[in-house]
């Protein structure tokens, strides 16, 4: 009898917020007790987006996966939350199952569902343990998340010109002559769009970054346009100046496929080159020789990110850009136009996708970068549920966040794969699997595949999917809403049950026996070469996008902005508890300060300063670098605050204030002033 290989190689999607969603080849190796463990992940080299490398962080999964500190069983608090140490107790599924469900019941009973909260985000994109998660919620009819930390403004001011979120097919990009890269670092955050860019490059192609520091991206293009934060909406308008007084429109396009042209014309008339620049901080030849090759280059292919958006006016920066490529025709060109994200051409079912239809008109939402609202006494909040997110770090205003999850008389419930800083302030954590350990669905907002997992590994311990934990609690709470207790096999028939025609052809038997497929896309797929999917049918030129100084704007006080963009090494908070990350970026998180004013501020590099904003304070490591610009400070990566040295997340000094359209949140809009030490 042949004896079976301790080795084997696995092909997964990548669970993570990330526009790549990645095919994975991970390697599991069974060890002495028999269980399987992934002990080396790269990219699939078959897969045409993949291509057989995976990100520089996403290659040590394997390491989160397996750590030491990763929850095993479930665990319940000991003593107070305001305990210096926090002591938990191992327990039975049932009893924690048991204890949460009665006292979410006398919550339901006595105050109404208004009461508990749930809150999540993107620690995994799976529609199974991702989205359909929120169906017991909707059941019960708790109120309404609005998940609006990342992309809400930038889908809003998306769908005003161009409805869904269609793009270019990223494999088109090497047809590309002009390349901009907008607000976007994505050789860190998109990397796998790289050997595209490269390929478009050994095609001529010139690469332009627009950015107001110099990151890897910055780098690596042959020009960088450090214009200044939150004036994006001007450049914009200051391209699109020249672009009608030179007449580098296409007018054929604009005549069949938009409406509102003159109003845009207007709008950009007083945007001179001069005035740009002053507004900007970019010189008037730069705005020139950038708006000349915009004009005069087809086809033009425009990347945009959401890091522009991360502004009181975030919105309306991101549709002034996005509105160029309608002038120009691009959108007509194999390889030109704008992209924003994909994720409008899957165009599953997503009718009854985590109780969607369960939805009240009357049921109370709660904009998820309010969280420290929301958790105020006086709010009246009994319970919060948490998954998928690490709130402690990641929400604005982090400090009352934390206030308020030390509640005692809040029940925190997280669900994690992690001992967050989010779960060390629970009273039940509840040990999550991870996306090897449970089947799942995966879109993608940076390429046409759709993905499909299997469970592959047996969880260790007693981790348990997220559906499986809210289907025990329902049975408790004796919820009988059928979609609630769905399998990944019932929501897949149910996602696909369309006659789209981007989903022709793909069943879920397909979808499970190939584990990744491409829609249904045409070989050239010109998503707004005649138009678009708007109310009108056409791209929507106007109301045209109007430049608005920030309410925030910088002063005497409060002299710098500060920047919190992602790191290299880091997604979001999920590899916050690697050390070999960690010290990839530095060991401890370095705040960018600009030579000026660090003489201003009297801050040395290599020493510390206390970063005050209006709403607290953290202390960080500075490094003095022209990779900053005067009057901007840039903190790069979402550390974990026991990471740093006063062991605060950066968002501790980050407000609640929403953008201009959608909610979202406003990252980059902080003003700050630098005090040594």
């Amino acid at each position: 009898m042949t004896a079976a290989p301790d080795t084997r190689d696995v092909l997964l999607t990548c669970p993570l917020d990330c526009p790549d969603a990645c095919r994975l080849k991970i390697t599991v190796k069974r060890g002495g007790d028999g269980r399987e463990r992934a002990v080396k992940l790269t990219g699939d080299a078959a897969h045409p987006y993949t291509k057989g490398f995976a990100c520089a962080k996403t290659v040590h999964y394997p390491a989160r996966q397996n750590h030491p500190d990763r929850p095993l069983y479930p665990l319940r608090r000991v003593g107070s939350k305001s305990d210096a140490e926090a002591r938990w107790e191992r327990v039975t599924w049932d009893e924690a199952l048991d204890d949460i469900a009665a006292r979410l019941r006398r919550l339901l009973d006595t105050r109404g569902p208004q009461s508990v909260l749930r809150y999540h985000y993107a620690g995994t994109m799976g529609l199974m343990e991702g989205s359909h998660a929120h169906a017991l919620w909707r059941a019960l009819g708790t109120p309404e998340l609005e998940e609006t930390i990342c992309a809400s403004a930038g889908t809003a001011a998306w769908a005003m010109g161009y409805g869904s979120r269609l793009a270019v097919d990223p494999l088109d990009v090497p047809h590309a002559r002009l390349i901009v890269l907008w607000g976007i670092n994505s050789l860190s955050t998109h990397s796998h769009l790289t050997p595209q860019i490269t390929a478009a490059r050994k095609n001529g192609a010139r690469v332009v970054c627009v950015d107001p520091y110099r990151n890897r991206t910055a780098a690596f293009a042959d020009e960088h346009l450090k214009l200044r934060p939150g004036t994006d909406a001007a450049l914009a308008l200051g391209v699109m100046h020249e672009l009608f007084a030179h007449g580098w429109t296409d007018e054929a396009y604009i005549a069949e496929a938009t409406l509102g042209a003159d109003d845009l014309r207007e709008a950009a008339r007083e945007w001179t080159p001069e005035r740009t620049a002053e507004v900007t901080g970019l010189s008037a030849d730069e705005v020139r020789d950038f708006a000349r090759a915009v004009g005069t280059t087809r086809p033009t292919y425009i990347r945009v990110g959401y890091g522009m958006t991360r502004h009181e006016t975030g919105g309306t920066n991101l549709r002034a850009v996005t509105l160029i490529s309608a002038l120009t025709g691009d959108w007509r060109w194999r390889g030109g136009g704008c992209v924003l994200s994909t994720s409008g051409a899957f165009a599953l079912n997503r009718t009854r996708l985590g109780g969607a239809h369960l939805l009240r008109p009357e049921t109370p939402r709660v904009n998820m970068n309010e969280l420290a609202n929301a958790l105020s006494p006086e709010r009246g909040l009994g319970a919060l549920v948490v998954y998928n997110t690490n709130p402690a770090v990641v929400a604005p205003d982090s400090g009352r966040v934390r206030a308020g999850l030390a509640r005692d008389d809040l029940l925190v419930v997280v669900l994690e794969q992690a001992m967050t800083e989010t779960a060390r302030l629970a009273d039940y954590v509840l040990p999550a699997t991870t996306f090897m350990e449970h089947a799942d669905v995966y879109t993608s907002y940076g390429h046409h595949w759709l993905g499909y997992n299997p469970a592959t590994l047996e969880a260790p311990g007693e981790c348990r999917p997220n559906t499986w934990v809210f289907q025990e609690l329902a049975r408790r709470l004796g919820v009988t809403e059928p979609g609630v207790f769905w399998t990944v096999d019932d929501l897949l028939s149910d996602l696909l049950d369309t006659p789209h025609p981007h989903l022709r052809g793909i069943t879920p038997g397909r979808l499970k026996a190939e584990g990744s497929v491409r829609l249904n896309l045409p070989d050239e797929f010109l998503p707004y070469a005649h138009g678009a999917d708007t109310p009108s049918g056409k791209v929507q030129l106007s109301p045209a996008p109007v430049y608005r100084a920030p309410d925030a704007a910088l002063n005497a006080e409060y002299p710098v902005r500060l920047l919190t963009p992602p790191a290299h090494h880091f997604l979001n908070s999920t590899y916050g508890n690697l050390e070999n990350l960690n010290r990839a970026e530095g060991t401890e998180p370095h705040l960018l300060v600009h030579p000026h004013d660090a003489q201003v501020s009297g801050l040395t590099d290599g020493a510390y300063a206390t970063i005050q904003s209006e709403v607290g304070q953290v202390r960080r490591r500075v490094k003095v670098t022209d990779a900053a610009q005067p009057g901007t400070a840039v903190l790069e990566g979402t550390w974990w605050g026991l990471s740093a040295p006063d062991g605060q997340s950066i968002n501790t000094v980050t407000a609640q204030t929403l953008t201009d359209l959608g909610g979202g949140s406003t990252f980059h809009n902080t003003r700050v002033r630098l005090l040594p030490g």
